[in-house]
């Protein structure tokens, strides 16, 4: 590896109470470090339970065993199970194409226990980043034409072009009623103890978002988070109960609406460099937004002598959109550099590919930010990142990098999620990395970003195999703004 072992490290080092010192567990780092995830565990375990650990320890040695567990889950294919799952779909390969496939980036591992392991999603990724195995599967056939959803996309946008007849007007709202539910799993808590929940909320300071609308909330008792949350929740609590799964559902109403800004680059001002809004955006975040010499060097090599915020954006969207393809990826919370795991791979999901993209075009001198929540297309509802550009003279401007260029000779519909969005959004997060309100006590089940919500008690974080979620979505009118029948 292990390079995603020592990663965990860096971030096990930035939970709460950093500045307490670790000797306790020392032990225990140093066998996560060389990929000895049983020993890590049992050292970690160990100081948990010891008679007095203060609590900065306690939640130390909780948070070194969630990091096994999550190396664990998400790197949980054997050479022989995956070989076997190819198989399976008329692909055959053995050790030797594993290693090569691996070297290539199209599939991810790491040495655990002295063994190695595979992505959970392996199989899945394969097939998307590498055609030849595409076309070894069982049955398979080329489908001609976009996909359903590239379809609806299409259609979807040409109306909000034809809508829009101001830069950057909200149209096509679209009402919807939405239920989140998380189900914490029988006896994961013992009876009787305290269970907080935080689940996502919609933020409620934007155009495109509008009539914000809490109906109800399981527990009734709740506590929302102020509107300038930057990543807003609804926190909740119940006691466990034995045998039994534990229920938390928020239901609410919305408008979300779209917009295409289609700007050209003659509306661009040039930026006020020295102003606080440019420099907090265009400047550096560690651990997933940090100018690295590669970072540097690829964004100088794309943009070259341009010196039009817009245009620059283009360049760098149409690279990503390009040379990274779509693919599942690993929680966020065991990866030290995100876009450098991208620039090393050459694939990335939403989230992946956002962060990409604000690296470079931040380097680029362009103020950009994070945004996030859910995508709630018909059909294709799911979790989702994408961000917001600054334009000196228009203000922010949605990218959604991940959906790329439209399969489209209309220009306005070709670029139309380079400066503009979809209705069917939910915005819960305007940032990442915020601190949840109230503030959580153990290691997030996702540090960064905040869609499928978290769960923990006093004996720690619930990660997300001991709990579901599910949304419901209820569309109260369509694209056309008539109402559901």
């Amino acid at each position: 590896m292990n390079h995603s072992i020592r990663l965990l490290i860096m971030l096990a080092l930035t939970v709460a109470s950093c500045s307490q010192r670790w000797e306790p567990l020392k032990e225990a780092l140093a066998l996560l470090g060389k990929g000895e995830l049983t020993l890590a565990a049992r050292e970690a375990t160990q100081v948990k339970n010891s008679a007095h650990p203060n609590q900065a320890t306690f939640n130390k040695a909780d948070s070194i065993l969630e990091i096994c567990h999550r190396i664990r889950r998400d790197f949980n294919q054997s050479a022989d199970t995956l070989i076997a799952r190819m198989h399976r779909r008329g692909v055959e390969l053995d050790l030797a194409m594993l290693d090569k496939l691996e070297q290539s980036g199209k599939l991810d591992g790491a040495t655990i226990d002295g063994k190695r392991y595979y992505f959970s999603h392996a199989v899945g990724n394969l097939f998307l980043l590498d055609s030849s195995l595409i076309k070894q599967q069982k049955d398979w056939h080329p489908t001609p034409g976009p996909s359903p959803s590239i379809a609806f996309r299409i259609g979807h946008a040409s109306k909000v072009v034809t809508k829009t007849d101001s830069v950057g007007k909200a149209v096509q709202g679209v009402a919807m009623k939405l239920k989140y539910t998380i189900r914490v799993k029988p006896d994961v808590v013992p009876a009787g103890e305290v269970v907080r929940c935080w689940m996502p909320f919609p933020r409620e300071n934007h155009e495109r978002q509008r009539t914000v609308r809490l109906i109800a909330t399981n527990p009734e008792r709740h506590l929302l988070s102020p509107e300038n949350t930057l990543q807003r929740s609804i926190y909740l609590e119940k006691k466990a109960v034995a045998h039994q799964p534990l229920l938390f559902s928020e239901e609410f109403t919305l408008v979300a609406c779209a917009q295409s800004y289609h700007l050209s680059p003659q509306m661009v001002q040039p930026y006020r460099t020295r102003d606080p809004l440019y420099l907090e955006h265009t400047g550096e975040r560690p651990p997933h937004l940090v100018f690295s010499a590669k970072i540097r060097s690829l964004s100088d090599s794309i943009v070259g002598g341009e010196t039009n915020p817009l245009v620059k954006v283009r360049k760098i969207y149409e690279y990503i959109d390009q040379h990274i393809t779509w693919a599942s990826a690993l929680e966020y919370s065991i990866m030290p550099d995100i876009p450098g795991f991208v620039l090393e791979r050459r694939h990335g999901d939403c989230g992946m590919q956002t962060l990409l993209f604000m690296s470079l075009a931040r380097a680029a001198g362009i103020p950009v930010h994070w945004q996030s929540g859910w995508m709630l297309h018909p059909g294709e509802v799911n979790l989702h990142d994408w961000c917001e550009v600054y334009y000196e003279g228009v203000g922010w401007v949605p990218l959604d990098q991940s959906f790329g260029r439209l399969p489209s000779d209309d220009p306005a519909i070709r670029y139309f999620y380079m400066t503009g969005i979809d209705a069917y959004r939910l915005i819960v997060n305007d940032d990442f990395a915020q601190p949840l309100f109230p503030e959580k006590k153990f290691l997030r089940s996702e540090p960064y970003d905040f869609q499928r919500g978290e769960v923990e008690w006093k004996g720690g974080n619930l990660y997300f195999d001991t709990w579901n979620w599910d949304m419901e979505v209820t569309y109260l009118t369509g694209d056309d703004g008539q109402a559901k029948k």
